[in-house]
């Protein structure tokens, strides 16, 4: 009964963290997985990851421990959120080429999550995701969360780190090169659309006699088509340099609250 006593309360602090991980993390956040495997999956991985981090660690069993559970909610939605943040670079740029094709009225629904998507970038996330599941990253974000146990053990002090800034600067820095990455992936296209719309106006000024908007409509549809298929092939290089960038961030993330566990 000692035995339980401490190991359940580690237990279910590492199922917080793991829980939550899967609540925003690309892939397993799919509307398409049940949700009884989903919390099956992270209790499994929740015994692997109690076996191999949490035998013989002890947690204080008093008002502290509603902190504890706080804090491992929250890095579980952290390492998260920073995945998906990058997964969402390839959302961004498919919407700013669509605004600029005219698909951007056309919007569908996306089964992954729910939400109404762009055309473009509904067709870029989900050649993503098949390149991320090409290239086993879901087994990548597993070993993350998994290992990040070694960077931030539960006995850990992250809130150390969430109030000098540091944590909250990684996360701006890394929104803000996703938003860089997003703007160059659709750099091409948007540079060319924008060269036919400059091409249309001077066909307005030298031919008034020409419909330009229902020409502008065609023209840039296909413009747009065409170099989508002209560029598709260096799309899968494109996606592992920033599956890379993803790594990376989440390597930061760790690092940073491995300074402030320590």
């Amino acid at each position: 009964m000692e035995w339980l006593q401490q190991s359940i309360p580690v237990f279910m602090l590492v199922f917080c963290r793991i829980t939550s991980f899967f609540v925003i993390a690309p892939v397993f956040t799919s509307r398409g997985i049940p949700t009884s495997f989903k919390i099956g999956f992270s209790f499994l991985l929740t015994v692997i990851v109690y076996l191999t981090f949490g035998i013989g660690e002890t947690v204080p069993q008093d008002l502290s421990y509603v902190l504890l559970i706080v804090q491992e909610v929250l890095v579980g939605l952290l390492l998260g959120f920073t995945a998906y943040l990058i997964m969402a670079v390839v959302q961004t740029a498919g919407a700013l080429i669509d605004i600029q094709i005219g698909f951007s009225m056309a919007n569908v629904i996306d089964p992954f999550t729910g939400a109404s998507m762009p055309l473009i970038g509904n067709f870029k996330y989900y050649l993503a995701l098949l390149v991320f599941l090409g290239m086993n990253g879901h087994h990548y974000l597993l070993d993350a969360i998994m290992y990040s146990y070694d960077w931030v053990p539960i006995t850990g002090n992250v809130f150390s780190k969430i109030q000098d800034g540091t944590v909250t600067d990684i996360l701006v820095r890394t929104f803000a090169h996703s938003f860089v990455l997003a703007l160059q992936m659709a750099a091409p296209l948007v540079a060319a659309l924008f060269l036919t719309d400059v091409g249309l106006g001077f066909l307005a000024r030298t031919a008034p006699q020409f419909n330009v908007f229902i020409i502008g409509i065609i023209l840039k549809i296909l413009v747009g088509l065409v170099l989508l298929m002209v560029l598709m092939p260096g799309l899968v290089s494109l996606f592992d340099h920033l599956f890379a960038q993803m790594f990376e961030a989440l390597r930061q993330l760790l690092g940073v609250m491995h300074d402030g566990a320590a």
